[in-house]
């Protein structure tokens, strides 16, 4: 690994790379391509409140979805069956393969549905801790209801948060796989390497080095942090890490999930100011698979949330990953640190709240 004490110029003025620990791969830095001219239209902000409820939405409550069910009057989180599933409970192929060149198995599981809130117009920025505190409890009921079914190895948390516009509701997803995705796995291998050559786990580690330097570090309360991670990919990514070692959120106590609830809550403010638009994002949970009997934390999963976030220009074109990125190796144009101080800088207020808004109660 290159040492950044060696660079005759500030890393943040010239091309590097940088080592994800946790997927063992390179990504590419590349900080002048920040200031290229680019050509696309600009968008103005979004600063209007959408509707509270949407007729047309297959969401809100007491509406009809593709599928033909009502939703009920739901006044807390609601959680469902997908009603168009990436994965089936029982699948069975005809022809399952061990070909060491053309390999194919069964992929069994179960795919839900959690619609965070009843309010069409209000995404995790602009809902309040309570709320925010009621989806993290649907979140571990379902992940310990899940992880017991039969043949479930692993269950995948997140949401692709788009702009509020049309027939978008407040909601994530919830898969449960029979195997261990990709990127778990990768997640997995490294972190138990890192066990193995330290005997520590590695991101209490990392943790523990991030909070010494401070420069990556976006906020923090008494339980979590949450940074923009030195390996970066997408233009503002974080990591939202709770300071206590832990592999799954089912190990978190009640003051843990109340505090996870405000840096939730204060993360989803801090991306719609940046832009002052309803900031799109994926994020995920990573922690540790589901091992049958076993009990208590894993000794090298700690678990993290991850946000990948597009936007990369004020009202201007999201970043997508094509050309280098698919064919070479990842790559960013602004530095981890130049994004977090971006992100420390906005107000703890959501823009919509502010005086000269319309403010929905």
């Amino acid at each position: 690994m290159v040492n950044p004490k060696s660079f005759e110029q500030p890393p943040e003025n010239q091309p590097h790379r940088r080592f994800n620990l946790l997927t063992g791969e390179w990504v590419l830095v590349s900080p002048l391509r920040a200031d290229r001219p680019w050509n696309e239209q600009q968008k103005a902000p979004d600063n209007k409140p959408s509707d509270r409820y949407n007729p047309g939405c297959n969401l809100c409550p007491g509406n009809r979805r593709t599928s033909g069910k009502t939703n009920p009057m739901y006044s807390q989180p609601f959680v469902f069956t997908d009603d168009a599933p990436a994965l089936l409970p029982d699948t069975v192929m005809g022809k399952f393969s061990l070909d060491p060149l053309l390999q194919m198995a069964p992929e069994s599981g179960l795919c839900r549905v959690i619609c965070y809130t009843p309010r069409h117009d209000l995404t995790m920025a602009r809902m309040t801790e309570d709320q925010i505190r009621a989806v993290i409890d649907a979140w571990i009921d379902e992940f310990n209801t899940l992880g017991q079914k039969k043949n479930i190895a692993y269950v995948q948390i997140f949401e692709n948060k788009e702009e509020m516009t049309g027939n978008t509701h407040p909601h994530g997803k919830i898969w449960a796989s029979s195997s261990i995705p990709n990127r778990i796995l990768k997640e997995d291998f490294r972190q138990q390497c890192y066990m193995q050559d330290h005997d520590r786990c590695l991101l209490c580690d990392y943790l523990e080095r991030e909070l010494k330097e401070k420069e990556r570090i976006v906020f923090a309360n008494d339980s979590f942090i949450c940074l923009v991670p030195f390996w970066a990919v997408w233009p503002f990514e974080t990591m939202v890490l709770p300071r206590r070692h832990m592999g799954a959120i089912d190990f978190m106590n009640e003051k843990e999930k109340t505090d996870l609830s405000g840096i939730i809550r204060q993360l989803g403010i801090c991306y719609d100011n940046l832009f002052e638009t309803s900031f799109p994002y994926s994020m995920g949970i990573h922690q540790q698979p589901i091992i049958k009997g076993a009990t208590g934390t894993s000794a090298i999963w700690h678990f993290h949330f991850h946000y990948y976030p597009p936007r990369q220009h004020a009202k201007g074109p999201k970043k997508q990953m094509a050309g280098y990125e698919i064919l070479a190796m990842p790559q960013r144009d602004i530095t981890p640190e130049q994004a977090a101080g971006m992100l420390r800088a906005q107000q703890s207020i959501h823009y919509l709240e502010k005086p000269g808004h319309r403010r929905e109660a």
